[in-house]
């Protein structure tokens, strides 16, 4: 019998990843937002008796940080009331919710990166929705991954390292905060980390079920993020305005509305030993999809 796989906010980048990932593995079910909209919670129950998923994945959610400040209702009902509607319908249905969350869990200030069993302090309408979705998720009882990854990157989608590229081919001079510290982690490896684990839970008895960490290896700041992808950029030819290097400033000198978190980067060891994989460092993670843009323009 084939696998049904409903994969959430499938034009998204990490969505769009999941498609190539899980095309193999069952039926892939990627409505368009009118058919399953996670700002209409209510909505979300009627559609999955409709295709009857056997598995669930929800990348999909309100990430527009600044903005959720203003929309607190939005951003809770995409964050925490959809998902807690998707994750009560797989309990009653034995169906795998894998479901996507954030560094934004965490208050940043913890020296050393950051294990599952931290203790969760969100400092923003939307760590705080996303805390809310995983507690959902949690408290519904279905089987289940949470997933928490940072500074997520690809070639599809808007993201940091392609607002780079794009202001250093525009502007004459750049500052990128450099007190602000994580991993740039590529969305085509959270999707072949999900691919992993749902092939892994057709052969393996005894599934650790739970709460992840999945990003690149290593540390950096956004200003050396930034500074590594614009030196990618000029070693291969690009036509750059930006005269320099990107200057380095502290983040109180670029203030937002959602405080962000100084230290984003995440222990991925759990993942790592449970499963045997090895997860790339955060540099030939950059390179990589730096070279397919590159290839693409």
């Amino acid at each position: 019998m084939t696998t049904r796989i409903l994969i959430t906010g499938s034009s998204g980048q990490v969505g769009f990843e999941l498609k190539r990932a899980l095309a193999l593995q069952g039926e892939l079910i990627c409505p368009p937002r009118q058919a399953f909209d996670l700002a209409q919670p209510a909505s979300l129950a009627a559609a999955l008796d409709s295709w009857q998923p056997d598995i669930i994945v929800n990348p999909a959610a309100y990430t527009a940080v600044d903005r959720a400040e203003d929309e607190p209702a939005l951003a809770q009902a995409i964050n925490a009331d959809a998902v807690a509607v998707m994750a009560q319908w797989a309990a009653a249905h034995h169906a795998l919710l894998l479901h996507y969350s954030t560094d934004y869990v965490f208050d940043g200030d913890k020296t050393g990166a950051w294990r599952e069993d931290d203790a969760a302090k969100p400092q923003s309408v939307y760590g705080s929705s996303k805390w809310q979705g995983e507690q959902a998720v949690r408290a519904s009882g279905c089987r289940h991954f949470i997933l928490r990854t940072s500074w997520v990157a690809g070639i599809y989608g808007q993201n940091f390292l392609k607002t780079m590229l794009r202001l250093a081919a525009s502007r004459d001079s750049l500052s990128v905060v450099a007190d602000q510290f994580g991993a740039p982690t590529p969305a085509s490896l959270l999707a072949d980390v999900a691919a992993n684990l749902v092939q892994r839970t057709r052969s393996t008895q005894g599934q650790p079920y739970g709460t992840y960490h999945v990003a690149a290896q290593g540390r950096t700041s956004w200003h050396e993020y930034a500074s590594y992808v614009i030196a990618l950029a000029r070693e291969a030819g690009w036509p750059l305005q930006l005269a320099a290097a990107p200057q380095a400033i502290p983040g109180s000198a670029y203030p937002q509305k959602a405080r962000r978190p100084a230290n984003s980067q995440l222990d991925c060891s759990k993942l790592m030993q449970a499963f045997d994989l090895q997860l790339p460092h955060w540099q030939p993670a950059v390179k990589q999809i730096f070279d397919t843009l590159d290839n693409l323009k």
